[in-house]
């Protein structure tokens, strides 16, 4: 694997110019993901920021073939493509379906656990972006505690966010990954690596949203790094059961040092009315997971 930012494909895939927000975290993945993915790879996206970034037919901004389905139906649509590519004695090409959290968490969960458990071969992404944010910043199960959105305007959400991964790891699939787009060449390595492997895999991005986190769009990699300092996002992969940290997060397991859950939460004005309990119940939320996943490293 490259492993290093100068042997990442040149080649872009993502054409000058889209309609995404500025400071998009979405996009900043998207390139290296498709970089990573290269030729021979079919898209299958729900109405989602996605879609608009693909832009309106029959113009796009991206230079891979792209099938647009309904919110619910992203891990079905891309079985019907795996089999149809399999009828077609089409080997060559990966089939990747890519949904928000909205698309992931909540509205598509039936589609993909379904194609999970058959074990379709491609390549499952989940940009979670902590809301549906495409239709005006609305609640979903992946955002956090504290977080003010258009549907919690007052009492801010009371719950944690939903542990996808775990859902996902229950399938019993051969490979998952939690990564960054303010980590790049994480990111690149493990879709190069999900690219070599058969059967369902499951990619989810930390994706920073400018106008529904409200932070200056400037500062999109800044805050993809603070929540990895914090551990709100831990950078690790497991591979046929095999837990691994990654990238930044091994560094910051290795040294035992981690930033305070406050610095993060600070700098985004969706938690200005977030209490002192609820940062005290998010702070012991990351803890929690953050001791889970050095056990399973050591282990």
């Amino acid at each position: 694997m490259p492993e290093k930012l100068f042997n990442v494909n040149q080649k872009e895939y993502i054409l000058p110019g889209n309609r995404s927000c500025q400071g998009c975290g979405l996009s900043l993945a998207y390139r290296y993901i498709l970089k990573a993915l290269r030729e021979n790879t079919i898209m299958t996206i729900p109405a989602s920021c996605l879609t608009v970034l693909h832009g309106l037919y029959p113009t796009t901004s991206v230079n891979v073939p792209c099938l647009n389905c309904t919110f619910a139906s992203t891990a079905a649509s891309a079985s019907g493509l795996v089999a149809g590519l399999a009828a077609m004695n089409r080997t060559d090409t990966t089939v990747v379906a890519m949904a928000g959290d909205g698309g992931t968490f909540d509205i598509g969960l039936q589609a993909l656990s379904g194609a999970a458990e058959r074990g379709t071969d491609f390549i499952y992404v989940c940009y979670d972006n902590e809301g549906y944010m495409n239709t005006g910043t609305q609640r979903s199960s992946a955002t956090p505690i504290g977080a003010l959105t258009t549907t919690t305007p007052v009492l801010t959400k009371q719950q944690n966010k939903k542990d996808m991964m775990k859902i996902m790891e229950a399938h019993d699939i051969p490979y998952l990954a939690m990564m960054s787009p303010s980590y790049p060449v994480d990111l690149y390595d493990k879709f190069v690596k999900a690219k070599r492997i058969k059967g369902t895999r499951y990619m989810q991005i930390s994706a920073p949203c400018p106008p529904g986190w409200v932070f200056p769009p400037k500062d999109t990699v800044k805050l993809g790094r603070l929540a990895v300092e914090t551990s709100v996002v831990v950078l690790y992969e497991i591979e046929d059961g095999k837990f691994r940290l990654t990238g930044r997060s091994k560094t910051l397991a290795e040294k035992g040092t981690r930033a305070p859950l406050v610095q993060y939460i600070e700098k985004q004005g969706r938690f200005k009315k977030m209490s002192m309990e609820q940062l005290g119940k998010m702070q012991k939320w990351v803890d929690g997971k953050w001791n889970e996943y050095l056990k399973r490293a050591e282990g």
